[in-house]
């Protein structure tokens, strides 16, 4: 990939060189529809990333599921999500299938609706209140590694599957953060089987929309899905609402049981309620595990970096568990979990439809285009990131930040709509890498072949096994080679 180096003013006060306004798009041809649905279906990162190369920074693409116009530069993703984002709404086939889960909660929902609905979560998303979960994060983390270490699944020379784990570890916070409870073992694997059934069945119906409208095994096993999800959080719900002022105020579900609406004084229904829940269930465990499955995946890569992170845990904690008032000490961590999010981003593209006609990067973008941003491309884009494939977490220090687009990063999205929940994801992400780093160095298996898969999130595909070795046992990080695409 050629490497061109970005402008030294920031792209704010950068001038658009683009003089007139273009009717075409550049793109494929229309009779490459059938093939550009394959390699979407089978390749997007890199058709994706193949798309930008070849045509620029707006893309039409003709597929078998009509034109796609695909937008990377961090201007276009501004106008999108927040200069103009009351043209773009949500009307598109990936949240309508999202919402056959996850119902109307606040990642499917839309309009007026959406925006109450914000109102009323809003306040239990406060920082002060995110940060009150530190302690449960923290200890809940602690635990996971006892239980392996007792089991001796870990320290032990036996590999871990990491995004498995990482997945369990990460269900069970944000269960015990929603319902100030574990949830029993048996009802934490249904969860557990019906969120990664849902994920697998939604991603390939992004593709084939018309398999979940027909009788096929795929919908079949989508509503026994559902049907585990919704049994699992209806039993709990209405088991909170019997314990009336009884059921305690310190737990997300305690604040949307209680939350009203400022005008009218109406809370949620339960069926709102469990659409949030949903909601929360599977982006607050699922794109933290996936953060952490990638961190450990590039710090086994990158020695030099791991031995850094462990001599700041040395510095800073220690030899204690990590608290909230240590994170703003641990800076390398906060850059490798952004760095991380960089190259691997855990929601890897958003999409949007354009109500009316607008302009992006000197382009018409017609009424109705499917508008697709894409954090995965724009993330490596060359005029913003210099060696944009390598792992460099110092890119995220204060001093090489300043000036960068505020756009050329978002992986929780941005304007209006940015995730409500990210406050959570970046605590939780660094308190567990803490814990976990702090005890254990991770080295990647040499047979591992580590292959990212869109999903509904990006996550390894298959397996990726990696050993746990006590940061006291004299074992070394090496270089861990496995290969990657």
């Amino acid at each position: 990939m050629t490497i061109t180096k970005a402008s030294a003013l920031p792209t704010e006060q950068r001038p658009n060189h683009s003089k007139h306004r273009s009717s075409r798009l550049p793109g494929p041809p229309w009779y490459t529809a059938a093939g550009n649905t394959l390699r979407f279906l089978r390749h997007a990162l890199d058709f994706s990333q193949e798309m930008r190369n070849r045509y620029g920074d707006v893309v039409s693409v003709p597929t078998l599921m009509g034109r796609l116009t695909l937008v990377f530069h961090p201007d276009g993703v501004r106008r999108v999500l927040q200069e103009n984002h009351l043209n773009y709404n949500k009307n598109i086939p990936d949240y309508r299938i999202l919402s056959l889960v996850l119902g109307n909660g606040l990642l499917t929902n839309d309009g007026e609706s959406w925006l109450q609905q914000r109102r009323l979560m809003q306040p239990a998303f406060h920082r002060d209140r995110v940060a009150a979960f530190g302690t449960l994060i923290t200890e809940a983390t602690t635990a996971w590694l006892n239980q392996l270490e007792t089991a001796q699944a870990i320290g032990s020379g036996r590999p871990l599957d990491i995004p498995q784990e990482m997945s369990r570890l990460t269900l069970s916070i944000v269960c015990k953060a929603l319902f100030g409870a574990d949830l029993p073992a048996e009802a934490l694997e249904r969860v557990s089987r019906a969120l990664t059934t849902a994920n697998h069945l939604l991603s390939e119906a992004f593709y084939l929309p018309g398999i979940l409208s027909l009788p096929t095994p795929q919908r079949h096993r989508l509503r026994e899905a559902r049907g585990e999800l919704h049994a699992v959080v209806d039993t709990i719900i209405q088991q909170r609402r019997a314990l009336g002022e009884q059921r305690g105020r310190g737990d997300l579900l305690a604040m949307l049981l209680d939350a009203r609406d400022a005008e009218t004084g109406v809370g949620m229904s339960d069926q709102q309620l469990r659409d949030e829940i949903l909601t929360l269930l599977l982006a607050g465990h699922e794109t933290t595990a996936n953060t952490l499955s990638w961190t450990l995946y590039l710090l086994a890569q990158h020695p030099d970096i791991a031995a850094n992170l462990q001599s700041e845990y040395r510095r800073v904690l220690q030899g204690r568990p990590p608290r909230m008032d240590d994170l703003p000490h641990l800076s390398l961590t906060r850059m490798v979990i952004e760095e991380s999010m960089r190259l691997y981003p855990p929601a890897w593209a958003l999409g949007r439809r354009a109500l009316a006609e607008d302009e992006i990067g000197g382009h018409t973008i017609p009424k109705g285009a499917y508008v697709l941003v894409f954090q995965y491309v724009t993330h490596r884009h060359p005029d913003f990131w210099e060696r944009p494939d390598a792992f460099d977490p110092e890119r995220f220090a204060a001093e090489r930040a300043t000036g960068r687009h505020r756009y050329a990063y978002f992986p929780f999205g941005g304007g209006p709509r940015l995730c409500i929940g990210n406050q959570f994801a970046l605590i939780e992400a660094r308190l567990i890498l803490a814990t976990f780093l702090s005890r254990y160095q991770l080295l990647l298996s040499p047979t591992a072949h580590v292959i990212p898969e869109p999903l509904v999130t990006l996550r390894p595909r298959g397996s990726l096994l990696m050993t746990a070795h006590s940061t006291t046992d004299g074992a070394v990080y090496s270089g861990g080679k496995g290969a990657s695409q």
